[in-house]
């Protein structure tokens, strides 16, 4: 392994190793479909870096000068409002980061900080836009993931405008157990707090409603350990907002 830039104040280190883009276990359905010397192009121009949880990965404001691709870890996706902070949504590896904004207009729009010790990739925008250009089926797929995280922050717009707080709050244990943990048991990655700037709530609502659900059996909650016990029931309350 070659290491490039090692920084133990700040927690970061940054290393590369040959050919580390081609056996990358963590690697993206995207950039399994290069080409055998675009994998070496990646390699040669991509630097990986480690953070620890509650780093920031992103801040909304700075300039965009590299893809960002998220090895491992979570993390959460959040912007500064005319009153208060919004949370986005919650990503977990692996996946792209701020493709909108760093093939927009180069500024950021919001910011990412880690939800857990995590491990990005900082790619050349030059040289993943040349990747894009010479490779029809990786261009493809980073269209698909755009889309589907278009569309999904549509679903979430309208959840929050249209449903209640008792079918947010269900949607996002649900996703914590379907789609962040894959398990019904979990410790919740954020506080009441973030939750309720997830779901456009107060903290007290949040605690107030974890304290209904464990007291119908729907879940069981000690402190941030969540088990949820009776899915379908939650599910309904999900459905029906």
């Amino acid at each position: 392994m070659h290491t490039i830039f090692c920084d133990m104040h700040h927690n970061v280190y940054i290393c590369r190793m040959e050919n580390e883009c081609k056996i990358c276990p963590f690697s993206s359905k995207a950039s399994e479909k290069l080409c055998e010397c675009s994998y070496d192009e990646l390699n040669e121009n991509h630097a990986k870096v480690n953070f620890i949880k509650g780093n920031s990965i992103l801040k909304q404001g700075n300039l965009s000068s590299n893809v960002i691709f998220l090895r491992t870890g979570l993390a959460k996706i959040h912007l500064s409002g005319p009153s208060h902070e919004q949370i986005v949504r919650l990503v977990k590896a692996p996946t792209y980061l701020g493709l909108p904004t760093t093939f927009g207009n180069k500024i950021n729009q919001y910011s990412v900080t880690t939800l857990s010790d995590v491990e990005v990739c900082y790619i050349d925008i030059n040289v993943f836009q040349k990747l894009l250009k010479s490779n029809e089926d990786f261009s493809y797929e980073i269209i698909l993931e755009l889309c589907n995280s278009e569309l999904e922050s549509f679903r979430r717009c309208a959840n929050r405008t249209q449903k209640q707080t008792r079918g947010n709050l269900a949607d996002v244990l649900l996703e914590f157990a379907n789609h962040i943990f894959e398990s019904e048991t979990f410790t919740l990655p954020i506080s009441q707090s973030e939750i309720g700037k997830l779901i456009d709530t107060s903290r007290e609502s949040v605690s107030r409603l974890l304290s209904e659900f464990d007291k119908d059996g729907l879940i069981k909650m000690n402190g941030k350990q969540i088990e949820i016990t009776n899915k379908k029931s939650l599910e309904l309350i999900s459905q029906n907002g």
